[in-house]
């Protein structure tokens, strides 16, 4: 009899299915364009936060999505959400953040970058890091920066840059940055925990080191960090 019961318990255990998370993604962008359709495929509920839910754009966006994803307003989009994706410009992410209402116990991804233009090049436009403005802002939420290192094209298409693709993760909450090393880990990229909070400003200026050579007369280059065994 009690192995009937273990029996039956281990079926239920490989017939149920993985943990899901609804995931608002605040923004309809490229960024948007490509993480919410490959959260998506994890099983995922995506929900669109936009500021013209009846747009063509956001319709279209969720249409294309799948999964039974939907779009309304930011604010509507993360009541019932566990994570909230920031996938919108980076010198606006305070404003935006302060809109979204009570954020407590979420996750928040951040995958912006602070551009601001002086010139010809971009400078880190925050005194900090966009990521300890929004951990400011919602001293609640579990704050992760991610994604924020590469373009839209190589996050859904890894394998074009000849090699693995590493996902840096800054933030103090360790629970959060196993989640989102998680979702990066299902869309065949590789996470690495690189620290706390206050390290997101480092991240952001890789990004900005990249493309003030990319655009310029200097040497343009690709970079990926690499894990050592």
């Amino acid at each position: 009899m009690v192995s009937r019961i273990f029996f039956c318990l281990a079926l239920l255990i490989i017939a149920s299915p993985a943990l899901t998370d609804t995931i608002a993604v605040i923004g309809t962008g490229d960024v948007a364009r490509a993480l919410g359709p490959e959260f998506a495929a994890q099983g995922h509920t995506i929900v669109y936060g936009s500021r013209s839910p009846d747009s063509a754009k956001a319709r279209d966006l969720a249409a294309e999505t799948g999964q039974d994803a939907s779009v309304t307003t930011q604010v509507d989009s993360v009541v019932g959400a566990d994570i909230v994706v920031l996938a919108v410009p980076g010198m606006l992410v305070g404003e935006i953040t302060k809109g979204l209402g009570d954020l407590s116990g979420k996750i928040i991804i951040d995958p912006t970058n602070p551009l601001q233009r002086d010139g010809l090049r971009l400078t880190h436009g925050v005194d900090t890091s966009n990521t300890e403005i929004i951990q400011a802002i919602a001293p609640d939420a579990k704050v992760v920066k991610a994604f924020n290192t590469l373009n839209w094209k190589t996050m859904i298409e890894p394998a074009s840059s000849g090699g693995p693709v590493s996902i840096p993760l800054a933030g103090d909450s360790r629970s959060a940055k196993k989640t989102v090393a998680e979702l990066v880990s299902g869309m065949g990229l590789e996470p690495i925990d690189v620290g706390g909070v206050e390290n997101a400003r480092w991240v952001e200026g890789m990004l900005i080191l990249w493309i003030n050579n990319r655009y310029s007369t200097r040497d343009s280059f690709e970079y990926h960090l690499r894990k050592t065994e």
